[in-house]
């Protein structure tokens, strides 16, 4: 099986997230990546115990990787670098803001030793300004963002629960390296790509931003309710909760003849229109909750269905495993521990017609160094 990135050698000074999780998205395509970690190795490797005695964020996103152990304060772990990198198709970094540069790894310098390298640097804030040197957890960006400004209830805000903004930059990073792969192929050059944090969740914040720049309000938080829309979130029926959403009059029109089973509701002059049922909220879950709460979460979600009208099952982590839409898409895949257990994995969600995605082991700390060392020479 020939896969996109077969032949491409990725080599990536990461740790934690955003970093990990961009290499590992090009390695399911096919891409060599090794992995470079210091010799407690990757802190996300001891974030827990949770999966066979593995962390499950490194399990998330360190599959089908080479695992090299390089001492980078002896000027032979340096060298060893610099050997990997000159060698190397991509090179990927997400250490602290001048680390690179101390091991004498710049842009400039790696682009010296390998024209065609391609470069990314993934930070918390970027270069510049002065906010370069502050640290950045997730949780924080979020916060810098103005994310937390739109999540939570109108009393508190509230985290999202996981890490969007190492997401966020792993994302960018993923499609900037295969954005810079097909214009080396027109070139011959390698390039320099940076991503932050701040800038990648940033631009998943443009909607809120926009409705607050020129709206003269921001939009609130809503809990699990659609801040703009309504009605759009959960709602109780007599056994549970069901979620739904109405997007359009005629939605809206058919939920009230087949959801309500009263017509008259559509034409309420407090519920006409999008803008102003969101006006009255208050009174527009009252009236759906009159009928909501004398029929079971089964009946609803019928009425719903028959009705034509989005909605969804509030499940949990266990109820997403057994999701029978990812069983009938056969989704799941067996994927090998270091320690010969086997983690149950999704594939990844582009679906290729030429292809399956790689889908191998989570390497166990500098597995391969003595292999890897030896096969490039530099041991």
């Amino acid at each position: 099986m020939v896969r996109p990135l077969d032949g491409i050698t990725v080599v990536s000074l990461e740790q934690a997230v955003a970093a990990p999780f961009a290499s590992r998205q090009l390695s399911d395509l096919g891409a060599r990546v090794i992995k470079i970690e210091r010799d407690a190795g990757d802190f996300a490797r001891a974030y827990d115990t949770k999966v066979h005695g593995e962390a499950s964020y490194f399990v998330w996103i360190n599959r089908n990787k080479e695992s090299v152990v390089l001492d980078l304060k002896t000027e032979q772990g340096i060298a060893a670098l610099r050997g990997l990198v000159s060698q190397a198709d991509v090179f990927i970094q997400n250490l602290a803001p001048g680390a690179v540069e101390r091991l004498g790894l710049s842009a400039a310098q790696a682009l010296e030793l390998n024209p065609q390298l391609i470069y990314v640097s993934i930070s918390g804030y970027g270069r510049g300004g002065e906010y370069e040197q502050k640290k950045a957890y997730d949780l924080l960006v979020q916060c810098e963002t103005g994310l937390l400004s739109v999540t939570g209830t109108p009393e508190a805000p509230a985290k999202v629960g996981i890490s969007v903004a190492d997401i966020a930059a792993g994302m960018y990073a993923y499609s900037g390296v295969l954005s810079a792969l097909i214009q080396r192929g027109r070139t011959g050059k390698g390039d320099v790509l940076e991503i932050s944090m701040l800038e990648a969740l940033g631009e998943w914040m443009s909607q809120p931003y926009l409705y607050a720049e020129y709206g003269e309000e921001q939009q609130p938080r809503s809990g699990a309710q659609h801040a703009t829309i309504a009605p759009y979130g959960p709602f109780n029926t007599n056994d549970g909760t069901v979620f739904f959403g109405i997007q359009n009059e005629r939605e809206w029109a058919k939920f009230c003849e087949i959801v309500l089973q009263d017509e008259s509701v559509a034409t309420d002059s407090r519920f006409n229109a999008g803008a102003i049922r969101v006006q009255n909220r208050p009174a527009l879950h009252a009236r759906i909750d009159e009928v909501f709460s004398t029929i079971s979460s089964v009946d609803a979600l019928a009425r719903l269905d028959e009705a034509g009208i989005a909605n969804a099952q509030l499940r949990d982590m266990r109820q997403f495993s057994a999701h029978p839409q990812l069983e009938a898409r056969h989704r799941w895949r067996e994927v090998e521990l270091p320690n010969g257990e086997t983690a149950r994995s999704l594939i990844p969600p582009v679906t290729a017609s030429s292809y399956e995605a790689q889908m191998g082991a989570i390497p166990a700390l500098g597995a391969h160094t003595e292999a890897v060392l030896k096969e490039f020479g530099l041991n």
